[in-house]
């Protein structure tokens, strides 16, 4: 299995494109081997990284694939909104099935148990310490509050998923552009990127590298948007 250093990702991701490969347990492609194969048509497609959930996922893509992989574990807990990768149970699994990165929920909202954001970040820095960390977080506080804990990477895929963060239909430009501005870490595109033109854009308001999800890995949401233009188009 390749294990990639800070400075190897950092070399390959810049100014390129993530591919995330996920699909919910109800779509049709869900499914580790579906999955690995999604990531390896990215990789032959130009993906410079692939995001995975679950440590079933993160090794069929990392047996797979010879670029990076950011791993995440998506769990619900019933006091708590807080899903990618909410606690320490959760960050070890991502870590064990060989991830390169680790993503984890950053934003301010209550974690299951209390825990803090900072002390998941501290434990697997002892415990896996070549590990990069990638932070998703919903607002500039919140990325802020990701770098003095160290972090290595900050997404913006969690901005305008909370109540209370900016909600638009385009990526969160303005938020690229604050945190990158800060040049305390590398900042990561996410959510939302459906075009081309809107990637482009993302590298022009400071993002280091640009994941794009929905647009290329979930063809029933694809289809939707398809659908749904041309079904407006004929009622309107």
């Amino acid at each position: 299995m390749i294990r990639f250093t800070k400075e190897e990702v950092l070399t390959r991701w810049r100014n390129g494109c993530i591919v995330s490969c996920q699909a919910l347990e109800d779509e049709p492609l869900h499914g580790s081997s579906v999955m690995a194969l999604m990531a390896k048509a990215a990789e032959q497609g130009g993906a410079v990284g692939i995001r995975a959930n679950s440590p079933e996922d993160i090794r069929a893509v990392k047996a797979a694939c010879a670029i990076p992989v950011i791993g995440l574990y998506k769990a619900e807990y019933p006091e708590s909104d807080v899903w990618i990768t909410p606690t320490l149970r959760e960050a070890r699994l991502v870590a064990e099935a060989g991830a390169d990165a680790l993503a984890i929920d950053a934003t301010s909202r209550r974690r299951p148990g209390g825990a803090r954001f900072e002390s998941i970040v501290d434990a697997i820095r002892g415990e896996y310490p070549q590990l990069l960390l990638f932070a998703d977080v919903s607002t500039r506080e919140e990325g802020e509050a990701a770098m003095d804990a160290g972090v290595d990477f900050v997404s913006t895929a969690i901005a305008g998923y909370t109540p209370y963060s900016e909600s638009t239909d385009e990526p969160a430009y303005a938020l690229m552009r604050e945190l990158s501005a800060l040049g305390r870490a590398p900042v990561i595109a996410e959510g939302r990127v459906w075009t081309r033109e809107q990637a482009v854009l993302c590298l022009e308001a400071g993002a280091y590298a640009v994941v794009v999800g929905t647009a290329v890995t979930r063809p029933r949401e694809i289809t939707k948007r398809f659908a749904q233009a041309l079904k407006e188009k004929v009622d309107g």
